[in-house]
């Protein structure tokens, strides 16, 4: 069993599931790379039904269809810099440091474009509450460490869902 605490890269890599780069499943990483891959390759009708291009006993997409848009932006982002992460069939089980660092990277940009500014916004609208306790509430939010080691270390878009 491999020792998350061994494992070279980023503080968050302490939090990797076990199955990652272990077949069949491969881990969350493979979850992730996998739905993009779908939704990539697939038309918008195929993507959470059975078929021999998407085998649902593997990683099949099941989060809602507009987190599969996340993933199928992700995508087109991803076959411009390297076709081979998302190739359909054959990218299964895919890994790669330029690729998790790709990953880390849509993360840190969707948290940017859409979960800080809505904690922001959420914060400056609370009613009778000071201005200092305003940026309190907004920092306790947006550096809980749980959420930050989710979506980096797991990649999982918690804060998209």
């Amino acid at each position: 069993m491999l020792n998350p605490l061994s494992h070279p890269g980023a503080s968050t890599n302490v939090f990797i599931t076990y199955s990652a780069g272990k077949p069949p499943m491969f881990g969350d990483y493979e979850a992730q790379r996998h739905w993009q891959e779908i939704t990539f390759n697939l038309p918008i009708k195929q993507w959470y039904f059975n078929s021999s291009d998407n085998n649902l006993q593997y990683w099949g997409l099941d989060y809602p269809p507009l987190t599969a848009y996340h993933s199928l932006l992700c995508a087109y982002v991803a076959k411009f810099i390297n076709p081979d992460w998302i190739a359909l069939h054959t990218s299964r089980g895919y890994e790669s440091q330029a690729h998790k660092l790709f990953m880390r990277t849509t993360v840190l940009i969707a948290d940017l474009l859409i979960y800080i500014p809505a904690v922001v916004l959420y914060c400056c609208c609370l009613k009778e509450i000071s201005t200092k306790k305003k940026v309190a509430n907004a920092l306790c939010i947006l550096l809980y460490p749980g959420l930050i080691l989710i979506d980096y270390g797991h990649f999982q878009y918690p804060l998209l869902i």
